[in-house]
């Protein structure tokens, strides 16, 4: 029986593979896969996304800790374009999957952990998440505040930079609530905007500074390639972190490709450009400020808080926005589907969006931002040699060991051939923690440190040998002939 249709590369369910699992535990509508009609994203869809999540306040502070570290700013700047080239890598490599496919992370997952072992990778992905929403409230909050205090007697108020923080929390969390539609028509006007913001700010800097001002002429602190690498390699696994995350849970958002030809463009002109040339704004204007205010100003709000209030009003709708537009988007819709996946029946995407913004809460971003060191090392070092074993499982499981054959009404059965034993596939939860474990404990090795520099790197080629290896003789596959019993071709629709 043919379950499922593939039309020019994208497949959905026929009417009777639909009829299989609508009434499986494991599914539910936020997790079922895409119609036709819903492939609906162009390649500008997916620019503005990346564009929207790109122009934010922690990336306008990544140039600034790297420099911290002793980088003069093109070294900076480099780094971070080089670590969003290789992480684009794995997105792509996963976008493919959600595309063709249609379906989310949660679900993505259960290919290579079983029905119930992908609680594991989502909720890994989904801690995560709620960490960087948290970061981002945090940093959207102290920037409003800033603001305020700037234009009013704001800063007499008792505890004003809580208030503002939850007051900013509460409002992500709204939007979060209302699902990935709205993000999509949320993200579709806010590229633009941030864009046309951004090189603003970055023409009045130079404007008033009569040129790039002397911190670009700074050299770097370094005076060995030795001492320069001793912080590079962390410095481009915090880089590469900062969307590790993204690359894992990409099927949320590709699953609404148009065709395979629109995620990839869409993706691979947006992230690496506006990374590199927001952070170079970044850059730019704090190193303006020394010749206009006498001392290099790295936070954005600290700099319109020097402008007149008319200034500061648009400034602050403008941070809001960006903070907004990479919130709800990249530390919203993985955690939310997380929760979904636990309980289909039960849980819907707005309850799981409720919940993410209350465990942000519990893990005390501002804590994590107390200083540079603990963003980048701490925060993104650590993170990322937790996600690159399971990155390196997903795309070892599509590419490498299922050679892009999925069979789409297993992934909703409880006792199919992805449920492997007792709902757990032991072969991807051994590769996980193989790739975990290498980078670990080779930091406390003496002489293996730079292993620990690139955790992500190394841990995502260690589970996806590992996993290749496990997996060679794994029931859950299925041959090419198989797969053409289960999958109708239909005409090719319009790209």
């Amino acid at each position: 029986m043919k379950t499922q249709v593939d039309s020019d590369g994208i497949v959905t369910l026929t009417k009777e593979g639909e009829n299989l699992i609508k009434d499986s535990p494991l599914f539910n509508d936020g997790l079922r896969p895409t119609t036709m009609a819903e492939h609906n994203w162009t390649s500008y869809n997916f620019a503005s996304l990346w564009i929207g999540m790109s122009i934010c306040l922690p990336a306008y502070s990544l140039a600034a800790g790297l420099i911290a570290l002793g980088m003069n700013w093109w070294q900076a700047i480099i780094t971070i374009i080089l670590g969003n080239c290789i992480v684009l890598i794995p997105i792509l490599l996963n976008s493919h999957a959600g595309t063709k496919f249609g379906i989310p992370y949660p679900v993505y997952a259960r290919l290579w952990f079983g029905s119930k072992g992908a609680h594991i990778p989502a909720v890994a992905r989904g801690l995560v998440g709620a960490g960087w929403f948290g970061i981002n409230c945090w940093f959207g909050g102290t920037a409003i505040d800033t603001l305020l205090m700037s234009m009013s007697s704001w800063g007499n108020v008792p505890g004003h930079t809580w208030i503002a923080f939850f007051g900013f929390w509460a409002l992500n969390v709204w939007i979060a609530y209302r699902g990935p539609e709205a993000i999509k028509k949320m993200e579709f006007w806010a590229a633009p905007t941030l864009i046309i913001m951004s090189l603003a700010l970055l023409i009045w800097a130079l404007t008033k500074a009569g040129g790039w001002g002397p911190m670009l002429s700074a050299p770097s602190k370094f005076t060995t390639a030795g001492e320069f690498f001793k912080v590079f390699f962390p410095s481009l696994t915090g880089a590469i972190a900062f969307w590790a995350t993204m690359a894992l849970n990409i099927p949320d958002f590709c699953r609404y490709a148009k065709s395979q030809r629109a995620q990839i463009v869409g993706q691979s002109v947006a992230l690496p450009t506006t990374m590199g040339g927001f952070s170079f704004i970044g850059v730019a204007v704090a190193s303006a400020t020394v010749v206009i205010f006498g001392e290099a100003i790295w936070d954005p709000a600290a700099v319109l808080a020097k402008f007149s209030p008319l200034a500061i009003f648009f400034g602050t709708i403008g941070i809001i926005l960006a903070t907004l537009t990479t919130n709800v988007a990249a530390n919203v819709v993985a955690p939310a589907r997380a929760i979904e996946n636990l309980s289909p029946r039960k849980m819907s995407f707005g309850a799981g969006a409720i919940i993410t913004g209350v465990v942000a809460l519990v893990m005390q971003p501002w804590y994590i931002l107390d200083n540079f060191g603990n963003y980048i090392f701490l925060w993104l070092g650590t993170y990322a040699a937790l996600l690159g074993p399971i990155d390196g499982i997903a795309i070892a499981d599509y590419w490498l060991v299922r050679k892009q054959r999925i069979h789409l009404t297993e992934l909703y059965r409880t006792n199919g051939i992805y449920s492997y034993r007792g709902g757990y596939n032991w072969n991807a939860i051994w590769a996980m923690l193989l790739g975990i474990a290498v980078p670990f404990v080779s930091r406390l090795i003496p002489g293996l440190g730079f292993i620990w520099d690139n955790a992500w790197t190394i841990g995502l080629f260690v589970s996806l040998i590992f996993y290749t290896w496990f997996m060679k003789r794994s029931s859950s596959l299925i041959s090419q002939a198989d797969y053409e019993k289960i999958t109708a071709k239909a005409e090719a629709h319009a790209s």
